[in-house]
């Protein structure tokens, strides 16, 4: 095993120790730099604007909005079928609702991503949505690529790890019917995993498609 996948595993293991999360030290090394292609700062930020937007409207904005957005930025080429397919409903379900607001977590991921956001941090408590919509609403699509400064590999497979522990904690004590440790946010935790999985290029999985295997 590479001394790179090594140390970011023990970096990992001692952030966790340190904030008393339980550790499970026969989990997997993710991959390397060697071994991810990760993707382009135009992709990232598309991506961060599709969910924004499917966020806003999880939350209730109004279809006429949503769908003048979606023209305004650009959009319509970018989103995935489940997205597309919720952006064209004028009458989502309230599950349906509930799930994509949830986004607004895996597009904070995106938007730290892009230098928008200083820290990730432990995943807590939910992100600031008003500071994240804010990033939007401030910028064109064009000046929001522009803008943006995709972080190395390297710290992007330091959050990845990190993340990926934080939610075997999480689903552990989910499968004991225990409170999640640590003041974990378990719906926080598990779109962190997803949007990092995507940004890493996890299996090669598409955005639906994407596994958060602990």
């Amino acid at each position: 095993m590479s001394q790179e996948a090594l140390q970011r595993k023990a970096r990992s293991e001692a952030r966790l120790e340190s904030e008393s999360v339980p550790l499970n030290r026969h989990l997997p090394f993710i991959d390397t730099e060697s071994e991810v292609s990760g993707h382009t700062q135009e992709e990232v930020a598309l991506r961060a604007l599709c969910l924004l937007l499917v966020a806003v409207k999880g939350e209730g904005l109004e279809q006429e909005i949503v769908e003048r957005i979606v023209e305004d930025y650009e959009l319509g080429p970018h989103f995935t079928p489940k997205e597309r397919a919720f952006v064209a409903n004028p009458e989502p379900s309230e599950h349906e609702r509930i799930q994509f607001c949830w986004r607004y977590e895996a597009a904070w991921v995106l938007l730290w991503a892009l230098g928008y956001v200083e820290s990730l941090g432990k995943p807590t408590h939910i992100c600031d949505v008003g500071y994240a919509v804010e990033q939007m609403k401030e910028r064109s699509t064009e000046t929001f690529v522009a803008e943006s400064r995709l972080r190395s590999l390297a710290e992007i497979l330091d959050e990845a790890d990190l993340i990926y522990r934080y939610h075997w904690a999480v689903v552990d004590a989910r499968l004991k019917q225990q409170p999640a440790p640590a003041e974990l946010e378990p719906g926080v935790t598990m779109e962190r995993h997803y949007a990092l999985n995507w940004l890493i290029g996890y299996m090669d999985q598409a955005w639906d498609d994407i596994s958060t295997d602990t």
